[in-house]
């Protein structure tokens, strides 16, 4: 591998699709029994699939349906059709699933005073369910932890759910649907692929588009609303900060202007799809305070080389172990200060799990949608770089089923995989698809977006 340089490219239009694949109700139908056969072998005779606004995507990856406003619960037997527990203002709304469920007014999950005259006792609703005196229950909500007696849903759920089963037995079994070695939504259909590489098309193009006309003097909302969002349902909130702002990474856009010589951040995020990019607001090394006029050689370029080993050695197989190497080797260094997982998976939520961590074993496996998610935070006016995108790995069925189902989106993935070894010089394996417009495009000086890191030539 030849050292990075920055070099002027001319980055393609990829294109993006005019409407995003849906999921068909038999996929739903059939994740809801893989996850009952999964349930019955780890010994749940029920399971519950708690959401909020905030944690909604193990319930609509089994439903296609995510709570507004308020919370919501998924009760599943072995036999018979599952049962939701919403409030007064998703009792309707849940009947849109392309999951058929029975429903069940709770309205403590609606708002606060809002009537609560009109349902039952929890401990009534559960009974009915089947959870009784020697049930055990599996219980989802969104994180795994080492000791499956801890829950993360409200209190008042689980100590329900415990007192209803005093010879059974109340367990977080998130594991069964976020594994990060074979949960059932780390491994993804080629339905839910092509919705992701759709979503990955939108937030790219719109980073894409607000680098290109980002330009001192504009105030950050309204640099903001170059992204483009369209309504889309958010995996995070929009981030865009500048100037001192831009070094805690996770701020909302304000009405601060953005000047010449700033720090820059910004990240967007959808279901299925978050692009990041982070520089500075110059045209060249020339307009850096002298004391990091080595930017690039020091933090830039080094990350791009690292980013790109990462992308070279990505495969079916691999293991998250070896992953975590290439980066901790090429960027272990504290000045670098990277310290979350160099990688992650990706689905409705930006972040599912990890496979990638100091000596992992656990294999990437066909169907995982992973998240390029290495972050230089140096706490120095070197300030940070950033490449952000979204890919998935494919075996050649998998592929094979994509590109004759999804042609367009096969003829985007394989113009950016030549884009990324011709112009980029970052070779990927077949089992590699990349899914954003602006594939491994990295420019340090944010108003020459076309002078970019690249390895090629």
């Amino acid at each position: 591998m030849t050292g990075a340089r920055l070099t002027e490219i001319d980055l393609p239009e990829f294109g993006i699709p005019e409407a995003v694949p849906e999921i068909p109700p038999a996929v739903y139908a059939d994740r809801l029994e893989r996850l009952r056969a999964r349930a019955a072998e780890d010994g749940y005779d029920a399971f519950v699939i708690y959401g909020d606004r905030e944690h909604s995507a193990n319930l609509a990856y089994v439903t296609g349906f995510d709570p507004r406003f308020e919370e919501a619960m998924l009760v599943v037997g072995s036999t018979d059709k599952p049962a939701v527990l919403v409030g007064n203002e998703c009792i309707g709304v849940a009947g849109a699933a392309p999951l058929s469920m029975r429903r069940h007014l709770f309205q403590d999950f609606s708002l606060p005073s809002q009537p609560r005259d009109r349902s039952r006792p929890l401990s009534e609703i559960l009974a009915e369910e089947g959870i009784g005196a020697d049930t055990s229950v599996g219980v989802i909500g969104w994180k795994t932890f080492a000791d499956r007696r801890t829950l993360e849903v409200p209190a008042y759920i689980a100590d329900e759910l415990r007192r209803m089963t005093p010879s059974g037995s109340v367990e977080n079994a998130a594991h069964l649907l976020i594994d990060a070695a074979d949960g059932l939504r780390v491994l993804n259909e080629v339905e839910q692929l092509a919705a992701f590489e759709a979503a990955a098309c939108r937030t790219s193009s719109g980073v894409r588009r607000l680098l290109h006309e980002l330009r001192p003097g504009m105030r950050e909302d309204d640099a903001v609303a170059l992204l483009g969002w369209d309504g889309s349902p958010l995996s995070c909130h929009l981030m865009l900060s500048s100037g001192d702002r831009a070094t805690f990474g996770l701020l909302s856009p304000t009405d601060r202007k953005i000047e010449r010589g700033d720090r820059f951040t910004v990240a967007f995020g959808i279901w299925g799809a978050l692009n990041c990019r982070a520089g500075f607001v110059v045209e060249d090394v020339d307009e850096l305070p002298a004391a990091i006029s080595d930017y690039v050689d020091k933090l830039v370029g080094p990350y791009f080389e690292a980013i790109a080993e990462w992308y070279g050695a990505l495969r079916i197989g691999q293991t998250g172990g070896v992953l975590h190497e290439i980066v901790h080797r090429r960027l272990g260094d504290p000045f670098f200060g990277i310290f979350l997982n160099p990688g992650h998976q990706i689905h409705l939520d930006e972040w599912v799990n990890s496979p990638i961590w100091a000596g992992s074993t656990i294999e990437l496996r066909s169907g995982m949608a992973l998240q390029v998610d290495v972050i230089p935070a140096t706490g120095t006016e070197y300030f940070t770089t950033n490449i952000e995108d979204g890919l998935a790995l494919a075996d050649g069925s998998l592929r094979s089923e994509f590109a004759t189902r999804y042609p367009d989106a096969w003829s985007r993935i394989r113009a950016r995989r030549a884009f990324m070894a011709d112009a980029l010089g970052i070779e990927l394996h077949p089992d590699v698809l990349p899914f954003s417009n602006i594939p491994a495009w990295l420019p340090p000086f944010l108003l020459q977006p076309e002078r970019v890191m690249s390895l090629a030539g």
